[in-house]
């Protein structure tokens, strides 16, 4: 055999003594988009599910390993899969917002996602990206620390992941659809579910909730991610306390609480010390609901903690859990203590020179009907629309965002998003005039220069209804330097920032009739949506796109289009 040349040779060994430093891996999987039958509520419906699974399968990596998921689409949809929290540097063609990073994989076709995990560890998650698909299309994505590197806490004697959801007694697809026909709002969902399963409060779910087993002593790391689509959730235990130890893929300061609120998007992991005398308690979760006159899913999910106590009689599902107490469902001063119990292990770079001060209100709003068109939304004259500074975002069809950023092709979109909104107004006054209710369509971007460091006040408005928005950006983590009610005041207001130690995130549930200011650093290329994770929302216009440009040489600069990218035509 021929030896390599010594040039070679040490490239090669130098390959290798990296790769044995870093431990990493590469992690191939499949993803089969294929219908299912699924029994729920005595119901069997075909259901949008991964490999059969529902919810789909667990990802299991260590931070600096690579993924590569080939999802095959044999659904009747066109399908994308986003992860959720992942930074994708450099790597935005996997990204996965329809239309955005890429158009939908059809009926029939493939695509290869290929991204490595840096500087992330804690729970994340991937689902569906297109349409109301991942009301079904989804599963957890657990980052534990290189080999050899270990949690800043004391190693959960077992590790839980429990992904909150919602679930139709109908396509929930139809669901949208339909909505968008009439202009009106889209039908609440049935039930909320923990793993899958709504719990022992519905009809023929009794045998199937989700249950944990533990071992009285011990304590277990809990994962929860909100994957409902239109529900921020309240969460408790009975007769446990949680200590919060990460959320967002980013450690937190520990502090410990009885009620979680999880925005859908967010992940909160918390350690549980099984403390209580060995019998079974219940994990249950119902709806935070700050809008006014909104319909909502009103039951509550399920999932029982179990011990097993090593008793000769077994005290078995016969005996009944206890039950905990949960906030009533418009509880703001719950949600707003917990939201501020949430802060960075330790001091934090806040930047204060800031290039790019934003100001975005976020909110929703009315577009009149066609002449004669009978619509659903208020004075049956109305269709139901959203907004961030009175633009509603319009996604494309003939291309993606990014594919036609990158080939520089006019005509899919334009650089003008506003930096604050056209026109001021008390944005959470009770009487917004009705001249500000109508948004203009449109796909616009904001450019934002590499390395630029981006201060942005996310500001609710009262048009229609005020609500609390969970605003989710792809693609990047940022700081959360200060969150409060009424309309933001940057004089007053900024001696709130909190400069010490800001949680990390990468989605904000902006306060409802309030503000919240985040901060990022624009360190990564390509087009980056941001939106209110309330699905019915971002249906609506509640979103834009970041246009993030090249930096100097191969390493600031996104990579090149793999060439099994999904074409729209």
């Amino acid at each position: 055999m021929a030896t390599p040349p010594p040039s070679r040779l040490l490239f090669l060994l130098s390959c290798l003594a990296l790769a044995l430093i870093a431990g990493a891996e590469e992690h191939h999987h499949e993803f089969i988009i294929q219908e299912t039958p699924v029994k729920r509520l005595c119901k069997t419906h075909n259901i949008v599910t991964v490999n059969g699974q529902f919810p789909g399968p667990t990802l299991e990596v260590r931070e600096g390993d690579t993924l590569v998921i080939n999802v095959v689409n044999k659904a009747q949809y066109d399908i994308t899969i986003h992860w959720h929290g992942i930074r994708q540097l450099r790597t935005g063609w996997a990204d996965g917002p329809e239309f955005v990073t890429q158009c939908p994989i059809k009926p029939g076709g493939s695509y290869k996602y290929r991204f490595t995990i840096e500087g992330q560890e804690g729970t994340l998650w991937w689902h569906a990206h297109s349409s109301w698909l991942r009301a079904t299309v989804y599963g957890a994505l657990i980052i534990r620390p290189r080999e050899g590197k270990e949690y800043p806490f004391a190693k959960p004697s077992r590790e839980v992941p429990l992904i909150l959801g919602e679930w139709w007694n109908a396509n929930p697809v139809d669901v949208i659809r339909e909505a968008q026909r009439t202009g009106g709002a889209p039908n609440v969902s049935d039930a909320l579910t923990i793993n899958g399963q709504p719990g022992d409060f519905f009809k023929c779910s009794e045998k199937e909730t989700t249950a944990v087993p533990v071992k009285p002593g011990e304590t277990a790391l809990l994962r929860f991610i909100n994957g409902a689509l239109n529900h921020e959730l309240f969460v408790t235990i009975a007769q446990h306390k949680m200590t919060v130890v990460g959320v967002d893929a980013s450690y937190t300061k520990p502090f410990t609480t009885e009620v979680l609120m999880i925005a859908p998007g967010q992940t909160t992991d918390v350690l549980v010390t099984m403390d209580q005398a060995p019998t079974r308690y219940y994990i249950a979760a119902r709806a935070y609901v700050s809008g006014q006159n909104v319909g909502f899913d009103n039951t509550t999910t399920t999932a029982v903690i179990e011990y097993d106590c090593g008793c000769a009689s077994d005290f078995g599902p016969k005996i009944q859990p206890a039950f905990p107490a949960l906030p009533a469902f418009n509880d703001t001063a719950t949600a707003t203590a917990f939201s501020a119990g949430i802060k960075s292990p330790d001091k934090v770079k806040v930047h204060e020179n800031v290039d790019e001060y934003l100001f975005f209100t976020v909110g929703l709003g009315l577009f009149n009907c066609k002449p004669g068109e009978l619509c659903a939304g208020p004075n049956n004259n109305t269709r139901f629309t959203a907004s961030m500074n009175n633009v509603s975002f319009v996604f494309p069809k003939t291309d993606s965002l990014l594919h036609a950023h990158y080939y520089k092709i006019p005509g899919v979109f334009t650089t003008d998003f506003p930096a604050r909104p056209p026109v001021q107004f008390d944005y959470t006054a009770k009487n917004v005039s009705q001249a500000l209710w109508q948004p203009v369509p449109a796909t616009k971007l904001y450019p934002l220069r590499f390395g630029s460091v981006v201060q942005l006040v996310l500001q609710d408005t009262s048009i229609v209804t005020p609500e609390n928005h969970p605003i989710h950006l792809h693609g990047y983590d940022f700081l959360i330097l200060a969150q409060g009610f009424g309309n933001f005041d940057p004089k007053k207001d900024v001696e709130k920032f909190n400069y010490v130690d800001p949680p990390q995130r990468n989605t904000v549930a902006v306060p409802v009739n309030g503000w919240a200011v985040i901060q990022f650093v624009a360190d990564n290329p390509g087009v980056w949506l941001m939106h209110c994770h309330l699905d019915v929302h971002i249906t609506w216009g509640l979103a834009m796109a970041f246009l993030v440009e090249d930096g100097y040489g191969e390493l600031q600069s996104l990579e090149a289009p793999p060439v099994d990218l999904p074409m729209c035509s």
